[in-house]
């Protein structure tokens, strides 16, 4: 049975990307929408994995067989 610690695990990941982000961003006049833009993707990236994630774990529909028949 899946268990909720990958979602935990990639969360520690991507905000220790986040930082890394945060803090090694070249300086420059676009420092800060460098920065944004990095910060963003990950965030949204992460998002979109953590809900695919979860459906798979917990559909919202049963699968249901086409060989059993109604009673």
């Amino acid at each position: 049975m899946a268990t909720i610690l990958p979602i935990f695990f990639l969360l520690a990941i991507v905000a220790g990307l986040m930082t890394c982000a945060a803090l090694f961003t070249p300086k420059g006049p676009n420092q800060v929408v460098i920065r944004t833009a990095v910060m963003l993707t990950l965030a949204a990236c992460y998002l979109m994995w953590m809900v695919t994630y979860l459906a798979q774990l917990h559909p919202l529909l049963q699968p249901q067989r086409s060989t059993v028949k109604p009673e």
